[in-house]
């Protein structure tokens, strides 16, 4: 060699980004059929031919009533559910129906999000190094990445990883490994992918299931996208949040608290009754952990702004009454969980997107100053809690 070899240690370094990973873009996607929450009892019972069940739409009627949301999108209408009659009978078996059909809906709805997220950050898709889709409504390779890379005519270098049945935290930890690729390999530029459609899911009230009466008032079908890279490339790229710390925390003693499991007949799924107070029980030792890690203690939780995964009206409401949050603090979370549901890990992509908004919003109209740090939390099942630090960077007022 013609000069002296640098030392492992020096290569590595010079492998490292200098500064943290941040969130450079963000899209979002949903199908084109919204059901109203009000007339959702009426609408299920009848498609699924179960409306001499007078006393499970009562119960259904109650949950909604009750839920905090105002409508929902999904990708199987009527049409597509008079093609697929089994689809109500979980006792049939529809699965390979099911995947067929969630094969080509996932990754093109992750498609339509992306290119949204690709377009506000500046830069062509084929810039893009690695790629991280996180769904529960797969089972099938080749896999919704490699179709996902096709569509969007990423570089065939791009390294991708695929998250399944993560369930409602998948979001949180796609984006933490999107935060560790981007500082650990200099000039990486991250998409993270998170696509669900619940028809994977969808069966009638055969047995009165407490858990499928649940799950049929609160799930919805979204997509959601982020591009995630460390020092951006001005005056191209503005940071929308810089990613401080993350860490993902498991309740002990809780594997049974939240499951899925896919069978001849769809998707099976089981959410306690429990899971409100579990996490309200060990939120804040997420929190103190994150930020103790920083160096930052006795932190006052309503100087933050919040991006928490809305995954029921009950779990909102347990955290901000454990730690004290004011009425507002949790609003985009609640606005998101209003107008789309709970779309499992894409939510709090959608919650990341409309607290920006807001702050944009208040910044144009003066409103004060925004609070420059704040938490991004998303809850699944192990029962598993992902909690990143985010930093909100001066570019981000106005927009």
């Amino acid at each position: 060699m013609g000069s002296a070899p640098a030392t492992v240690r020096e290569m590595r370094r010079a492998q490292r980004a200098d500064g943290p990973a941040a969130v450079l873009g963000i899209g979002t996607a949903n199908p084109p059929t919204c059901l109203a929450q009000d007339e959702y009892p009426d609408y299920y019972f009848r498609v699924t031919n179960s409306e001499h069940l007078t006393d499970l739409k009562g119960k259904l009627t109650r949950i909604c009533n009750k839920s905090g949301i105002k409508q929902r999108f999904v990708h199987l209408d009527e049409q597509l559910l008079a093609a697929n009659p089994d689809f109500t009978d979980r006792t049939l078996p529809s699965l390979d129906a099911r995947v067929e059909i969630a094969s080509a809906a996932v990754p093109k709805l992750a498609a339509s999000a992306a290119a949204k997220a690709i377009a506000e950050w500046g830069r062509p898709a084929t810039h893009i190094t690695h790629l991280i889709f996180s769904t529960y409504s797969g089972a099938r390779a080749p896999s919704a990445d490699r179709r996902l890379a096709s569509l969007l005519g990423l570089s065939p270098t791009v390294s991708r990883t695929i998250l399944n049945l993560h369930g409602c935290y998948g979001g949180g930890r796609s984006l933490q490994l999107a935060k560790e690729l981007a500082e650990n390999n200099r000039g990486a530029r991250v998409l993270v992918a998170c696509s669900e459609i619940t028809l994977i899911a969808f069966y009638g009230p055969e047995g009165g299931c407490p858990d499928n009466i649940l799950g049929q008032a609160l799930f919805g079908d979204g997509a959601g996208a982020v591009i995630v890279g460390a020092d951006p490339v001005s005056p191209v790229e503005r940071p929308l949040f810089e990613m401080a710390f993350a860490l993902q925390t498991t309740i002990p003693e809780t594997e049974d608290a939240i499951s899925m499991q896919i069978n001849k007949g769809g998707m099976e799924y089981h959410i306690s009754n429990l899971v409100p107070r579990l996490l309200g029980c060990n939120v804040e030792r997420c929190l103190v952990d994150a930020f103790g890690a920083l160096g930052i203690h006795n932190a006052d939780w309503n100087d933050l702004f919040w991006a928490i995964h809305p995954g029921g009206r009950a779990i909102l409401d347990h955290i901000e009454g454990v730690l004290g949050l004011d009425d507002a603090k949790l609003a985009a979370s609640r606005h998101v969980l209003s107008e789309f549901g709970n779309m499992s890990g894409t939510t709090v992509i959608f919650v990341l997107d409309e607290l920006r908004r807001r702050r944009g919003r208040a910044a144009n109209l003066e409103e004060g100053q925004a609070p420059e740090w704040g938490v991004m939390m998303a809850f699944g099942p192990g029962i598993t809690i992902e909690t990143m630090v985010l930093h909100a960077p001066a570019t981000l007022e106005g927009i």
